[in-house]
């Protein structure tokens, strides 16, 4: 007779084979698509598997359970992973009942009671409590459905646990995946109107725990907790001095511990061999500033979890860009390499009109231009395609005969690019004068790079210190000017959810207020950051799950129905994101920079020939007179945010929702999520005899498609999208040069990976 051991063998049973038969029938007659071979051949093995053991512990049988029904998981049979999700609930349930004192045949306990519990252990912030009555938390709890649950596949449900889910300091289960969600919906509305916020609290709720939407990593994680913040990403611009390097590095160091990932531009620091106080040839240029924020990405760990995750970003015509290109490469001098950084490249057109005809480019010192010149390039962009600022200003420096150059063959800069690219899977790519054409703010700042993940846009500055004063009690006051520190607040939709239910028109208003309430609810350590977010109250409405779309759709990865299909689609997304930007402005006002933006006096429209009878709309989601009529209520009520969209990676809380990540195609049909000390089985979501021919292998799409797509995409972003090229190992350099050139040619803002079949890349989660 097998013996079952709870409470860490102080309990002992005999093994009842009926009792657990009839919890596992329990589960699957939910399943009536499952063969009754396969259900009969899997609990002949679980029970086989038990039954030979002299004792057991109560937990391993769950164990066994559950893995047998995964060793079931097929492209036939993907359902077997929402049993596998259904045996983990169980034991969930069954945790959290037991460590909050009530019956686990309830599933959920008191919202209240665990609200207290985690706040008086310091997990949860004071802020519910605080905020809500007791009355409105009893409604909050009201709403919880535990039938959501079963939404979640195995591989969704144990992310989920695993790294979001609130557990107290012995990492025992409290929290429970429904009070995830609605306590991100309180505390995202706690600064609403009292009358209307619990309807508020009702429709956030109703969007997260149908898995239309997910939050980014950080609000999934942190809100309603006692540490951490709620936004994702940050982008700081560094300014040429020793002081703002060393506080930009502590700024950094700030963010990252509280799980932030960085953009940081380092085109303003003088190059290597530029002068120093009037010395020449002094200067280290970049890249021993780039070994110090290597270097704190690897010390400051986030409490253990992940190492911090920083980007930099330096211009083409930076006379340091040779050794920049070469600092992940896994050979050369090592004094001279920073392999925990990632690397992006700012290209103005001129550069990729270079390569194109092969010419010559020059490199410049950006010290040495503002100096000589009285301004600085990077300040600059062409406000046309093919004639603007930049372009006339760079031509001034090389005519300039007080003024160093280096000359270089553009194309030979554009190798340089690709072979990184191949090797390490980065450079990013920045398509400065894109960007800039198209930014909605270009009359408050410039944007001079991206965040570290690629899809944020948004102006930057660096904050100077302006004075110190020594106080006769010995304090030290240090005044400075807050330049444009860039905050990212994401959230995505998730497409062939909201597809399925057609309800993107009641989706993107719930969004964009709980967007736009992360701006308020949120505590960024670094306080000109905090600043930025309030003047622009700049957010990131993305989307993921769009190969899983394009299959339900029946449109093959590379069809013109699928290029057409996304432009309309997020023409239609981005309308609905503008209009509820808008109706947010009417009730709580517009962003403070609003006034002479691109919003207010019309060139977004125009610019995007929104409106503008420019094209046919017969067969439009969003009609002319539409679109005119938006623009004229924006100008008459302003916008809520100066940024409203922008496609960020969501590998992570892709799974979380069971969709495909990001823009991307996927890898494989069926796939393995690897974890510490298991492999679990993941099959492309409605997998089915219908869907299964339009899930085709990101390596086998052509790229070309790719970027007509993200083009057609990127008409309709106000910034930009987390985009990666994916390339076999023996891809050819014209070919690899080709697909650049057509993204830029097309008006792509950035691109994010190269992802070759011979590299391995860990993903940002930050973003996700």
């Amino acid at each position: 007779m097998t013996v079952v051991t709870k409470n860490k063998g102080k309990r002992k049973l005999n093994f009842d084979e009926g009792r657990l038969l009839s919890f596992v029938d329990n589960i699957l007659k939910d399943f009536s698509n499952l063969k009754q071979k396969e259900i009969a051949h899997y609990k002949s093995k679980f029970l086989k598997s038990i039954l030979s053991l002299k004792e057991i512990r109560a937990a391993e049988i769950t164990n066994k359970l559950i893995l047998e029904a995964l060793n079931n998981v097929s492209r036939e049979q993907p359902d077997w992973t929402y049993v596998a999700s259904r045996i983990y609930l169980a034991k969930l349930y069954k945790e959290a009942a037991y460590n909050r004192s009530y019956d686990s045949s309830e599933k959920y306990g008191s919202l209240i009671g665990l609200l207290k519990t985690l706040g008086e252990k310091g997990i949860y912030s004071e802020t519910i409590l605080r905020e809500y009555t007791k009355e409105e938390i009893k409604l909050a709890e009201s709403f919880i459905d535990p039938t959501k649950d079963y939404l979640y596949t195995y591989a969704g449900l144990k992310t989920l646990s695993d790294r979001y889910l609130a557990k107290d300091h012995n990492k025992r289960t409290f929290e429970l995946p429904q009070e995830r969600k609605i306590i991100m919906a309180l505390v995202l509305n706690s600064k609403e109107q009292k009358s209307k916020r619990m309807d508020y609290v009702k429709e956030a709720y109703w969007a997260l725990s149908n898995q239309y939407m997910t939050a980014a990593t950080p609000t999934w994680s942190n809100a309603g907790k006692s540490y951490g913040q709620l936004s994702s990403c940050f982008i700081d611009t560094v300014d040429d001095s020793l002081q703002s390097i060393y506080d930009s590095n502590t700024d950094i160091a700030n963010l990252s511990k509280n799980g932030g990932g960085i953009g940081v531009y380092m085109g303003k620091v003088r190059s290597r061999g530029s002068d120093i106080r009037g010395f020449k040839g002094i200067s280290s240029g970049v890249i021993n500033w780039m070994k110090q924020l290597n270097n704190t990405a690897v010390a400051v760990d986030q409490l253990g979890t992940r190492q911090g995750s920083i980007a930099v970003y330096l211009d083409v015509w930076h006379k340091d860009i040779n050794i920049f290109l070469e600092a992940k490469l896994n050979n050369g001098d090592e004094r001279l390499r920073t392999h925990d950084l990632f690397l992006g490249a700012c290209v103005p057109d001129l550069f990729m009109e270079q390569v194109e005809k092969r010419g010559d480019w020059y490199l410049f010192d950006p010290h040495e231009v503002k100096k000589v010149m009285g301004y600085s390039l990077e300040d600059c962009y062409d406000e046309k395609r093919g004639d603007g600022t930049f372009r006339e200003r760079y031509e001034e420096c090389i005519q300039n005969n007080d003024l160093t150059k280096t000359k270089v063959a553009a194309i030979d800069i554009m190798k340089s690019i690709m072979k990184a690219q191949l090797e390490t899977g980065t450079l990013f790519m920045f398509y400065r004068d894109e960007v800039n054409r198209k930014n909605p703010n270009k009359h408050a700042g410039m944007i001079y790079s991206t965040n570290l993940c690629v899809e944020i846009t948004q102006n930057m500055s660096a904050t100077i210190l302006t004075e110190q004063k020594l106080l006769d009690d010995g304090t030290i006051i240090s005044y400075k000017k807050a330049g444009d520190f860039v905050t990212c607040n994401l959230s995505s939709i998730h497409l062939g959810n909201a597809y399925k239910d057609d309800v993107f028109e009641r989706l993107i208003p719930i969004q964009m207020r709980l967007l736009d309430n992360v701006i308020d609810n949120n505590s960024i350590p670094v306080l000109q950051a905090q600043k930025t977010n309030e003047r622009y109250r700049s957010v990131g409405l993305g989307t993921f799950s769009y190969h899983h779309l394009l299959a339900l759709k029946g449109f093959f990865w590379g069809s013109d129905e699928a290029i057409k299909y996304t432009d309309h689609l997020y023409e239609k997304i981005n309308y609905l994101a503008i209009k509820a930007s808008m109706e947010l402005a009417k009730e709580k006002g517009a962003y403070p920079l609003f006034k002479g933006s691109d919003w207010d006096n019309g060139d977004y429209f125009k610019l995007r020939e929104y409106g503008t009878g420019a094209y046919d709309d017969t067969d439009r989601f969003i009609k002319n007179e539409q679109w005119t009529a938006l623009a004229e209520e924006v100008h008459d009520y302003g916008m809520r945010n100066a940024n409203i969209m922008a496609v960020a990676p969501n590998g992570t809380t892709s799974t979380l929702a069971n969709g495909t990540a990001s823009i991307d195609p996927v890898f494989n049909q069926m796939y393995f999520e690897e974890k510490k000390d298991s492999k679990i089985p993941v099959t492309v979501p409605d997998l089915s005899p219908k869907t299964m021919i339009y899930y085709e292998n990101a390596y086998t799409v052509s790229q070309l498609a790719s970027v007509k797509q993200n083009a057609a995409r990127q008409r309709h972003i106000d910034q930009s999208q987390s985009f990666n090229i994916y390339v076999m190992n023996d891809i050819k350099a014209k070919d690899l040069l080709e697909i650049q050139m057509t993204a830029w040619d097309l008006g792509v803002k950035t691109t994010y990976y190269i992802r070759s079949t011979s590299i391995d890349i860990l993903d940002c989660e930050v973003c996700q």
